[in-house]
């Protein structure tokens, strides 16, 4: 068979955006909003609309109890993932910037789900390697440096539970995977990374077009 996919253009992506059960919720408008006001720079570190929804439906069909974040920026991932969690679910946030989680912590608040939520900050690799022993997870979301993403996974999958879930954002790194050789050390980390996930034989994986491209990884 021939490929099979659709190219997205803006007209089809706003189609797409709309399209969500969340769509027009104001607490998530209002923080794409704020995150937008910080600057393009700034703000492209936001996840997009339709992987919030993704990671919602997710976390809630997986019945996910215990989660971990690498990477919280403003909080819009943190946020979708929180509130599919159980009343007694627990999210674990790791991120190295008390400024922009300040944001988050106000969303958090404002959503209620200050007792769901712990953030740990300071450099992601320390933190994890003090996580405390015998802390499990459910479901892991990594989206902070793209150099250390190996490093995460190593360090998080012994405490990922079998059928687990572990996922990456920008795995695609902005469409440039692909296109022959890649010279920066973000893009040869992620490119290192899919090809290793794709024959370890301790996950099942698949790189997913979402976005900027979603690793979705079952650990065995």
């Amino acid at each position: 068979m021939g490929t099979k996919y659709v190219s997205l253009n803006d007209r089809r992506y706003r189609y797409l955006c709309r399209c969500r059960s969340d769509a027009a919720d104001p607490l998530l408008e209002e923080l794409r909003a704020e995150t937008a006001a910080l600057g393009k720079e700034v703000s492209k570190c936001q996840i997009s609309d339709d992987q919030g929804t993704f990671l919602s439906i997710l976390v809630a069909a997986a019945g996910v109890k215990s989660a971990i974040e690498v990477g919280t920026f403003t909080g819009y991932s943190s946020l979708c993932i929180a509130r599919a969690l159980p009343p007694k679910g627990k999210l674990i946030c790791l991120d190295a910037s008390e400024e922009w989680t300040a944001v988050a912590r106000k969303y958090w608040a404002k959503a209620g789900l200050q007792d769901r939520i712990e953030l740990r900050l300071g450099p992601a690799i320390a933190r994890l390697k003090r996580l405390e022993p015998g802390l499990t997870f459910d479901f892991a979301f990594i989206d902070a440096a793209k150099t250390e993403y190996d490093a995460y996974y190593e360090l998080l999958l012994p405490r990922i539970r079998r059928n687990g879930l572990i996922l990456f954002d920008n795995m695609l790194w902005g469409g440039r995977l692909g296109d022959g050789a890649v010279r920066q050390a973000n893009g040869r980390a992620i490119d290192a990374l899919n090809r290793k996930l794709a024959s370890d034989p301790r996950v099942e994986a698949a790189l997913l077009s979402v976005a900027d491209g979603i690793q979705f990884c079952r650990k065995r």
